[in-house]
């Protein structure tokens, strides 16, 4: 599974807006109903915010990968953003996050979500990559970087 496959140009964000963990949930999940406009924006944020309950999805980095699952979708769903100012997010080394890959999945999909998440760490695991996307000049570049990234592995 390529993330190419799942995420495309018009889910990513260059320059969210967010200051909050919130918000930058919220601004993910907007693009993806764009996309999906019958995604229930008002349970998938439910379902956000109880996993962070759990613990923090910033895993440091300034890496944040909020994630959940939906009962009603049938595929897994993806999108980026960038923040180039940074987002506390809670992370585990304390620092802003500036790196967002927000994960939906089915409800029933632990292999497929766990893939996804799996690649997405392997990806953002270089400090090139993460450097290169936050010096990307536009949501084509950033496209253009994890595509090109999704042919490495």
């Amino acid at each position: 599974m390529k993330l190419t496959d799942i995420l495309r140009e018009g889910q990513v964000i260059a320059d969210l807006k967010a200051r909050g963990k919130r918000s930058a949930m919220e601004e993910l999940c907007q693009v993806l109903q764009e996309e999906h406009p019958s995604l229930d924006l008002k349970n998938l944020m439910e379902v956000l915010v109880e996993r962070e309950r759990l613990g923090s999805t910033g895993i440091g980095d300034g890496i944040a990968i909020p994630h959940g699952k939906l009962p009603e979708l049938d595929n897994l769903l993806l999108s980026f953003g960038r923040s180039l100012d940074g987002v506390d997010f809670d992370s585990l080394d304390g620092k802003p996050a500036h790196l967002f890959f927000l994960v939906v999945a089915p409800e029933n999909s632990a292999g497929t979500h766990l893939k996804a998440l799996a690649r997405i760490s392997r990806l953002l695991k270089s400090n090139v990559v993460r450097r290169e996307l936050m010096e990307a000049k536009d949501t084509q570049d950033i496209f253009a970087i994890i595509e090109a990234q999704d042919e490495e592995f």
